[in-house]
Order: C-alpha cells, then structure tokens, then sequence
C-alpha cells in the first residue's frame, strides 16, 4: 500500500490508502470505527445540517460511532441500527437484501420488529460514513418506508464519486473514486 488521498474533513486530516476494489476501480479506505477523533469533529456539523428529525438509523456496522455521536449531539435518548442478520431475540424483523460496493456480495439488512413499531411514523434522519451508489442507503430507505416511518434526511461524513453530485443527500465532504486500466 503506498498509494494514499489526503482527507480532510471537519478540520481533521486523515491519509487514506487507496485500495483496489475491482479490475479497473480503486477507493480510499475511510473507516470511522476507532476513530474518536473524527467522529467526534464530524458529528456536529453534519447534525447542525439535518432537517427537524425524530429518530436516526444506520446500518451495521461502520455507522455505529457515528450515528452514537449525532445522537449524542441532538439528545436523542435512542437510535436504531439495520443489522446485518436476524437474532433470536428479534420480534417480526423487516428483512432486505443489498449489495453494495464495499461489500461486493449479497447481504441482508434487518430491522427488529419493535423498532419498526417506535420508527413507524416518526421522520427519519439515515446516517452512514460514505455514500456512495447508494445501495446500502436504499436498502435501509426501504426499511424505513415499510415500518412506517417517513425519510426526512440521508446523511454521511463523505458522498464518493457521483453521490456528491445528487441533491437528496447532505455530507461534509466529497470522496473520489480512482479509475484505472
């Protein structure tokens, strides 16, 4: 790894290595969980950016940090979190499938039919690290909708390639993609 991108977003600067995810396509890693530091500058200024929301989801696992720290800031007493398979604890779980960039294979998402009933028709605030085909963001969209709840906001630290040209999502900063032959 001696390819890197110079991130720097809510007045933290992070070297990302640039790691190839297909034949002709690279990304550069950006991964929230451990850091404190990040999380902690961003959450702010991506709460102050949200509309009047009642609840925040995300999705397992690298929104965790995140969405914790967003809640944090609104005083949200909860947030939920679409996990990446049924437990035997769950009542009625909603199921969706996803495939998304950074996982390249099929992957459900699920949501505990108790927390459907506390989302359903709440105004929904959707928090992740990256957006990026917005697959995994339509996933838990999908989610939402069929608990109940009405999508309010779609919000990430960074929006890659051409998430940070759509008008239906706010973030901090813009990630590139990196082609190559």
């Amino acid at each position: 790894m001696d390819k890197t991108y110079t991130l720097e977003v809510a007045g933290v600067t992070r070297e990302l290595p640039i790691m190839p995810i297909a034949d002709n396509l690279s990304i550069a890693s950006f991964v929230i969980l451990g850091d404190t530091e990040l999380v902690t500058a961003a959450a702010p200024l991506l709460a102050e950016k949200l509309p009047e929301v009642d609840v925040l989801i995300t999705a397992e696992a690298k929104g965790i940090p995140l969405i914790f720290e967003v809640s944090r800031v609104l005083k949200m007493k909860k947030y939920y979190v679409a996990r990446k398979s049924t437990k035997p604890y769950m009542d009625a779980p909603l199921i969706n499938e996803v495939e998304s960039i950074t996982t390249q294979k099929k992957q459900i998402l699920c949501l505990d039919g108790a927390d459907a009933r506390e989302i359903s028709g709440k105004r929904v605030a959707i928090i992740d690290d990256v957006i990026s085909t917005g697959k995994s963001l339509q996933a838990i969209e999908d989610l939402v909708v069929k608990a109940g709840g009405h999508v309010a906001a779609r919000a990430a630290i960074l929006a890659e390639g051409d998430a940070a040209k759509r008008s239906d999502i706010i973030f901090l900063q813009e990630l590139p993609l990196f082609f190559h032959e």
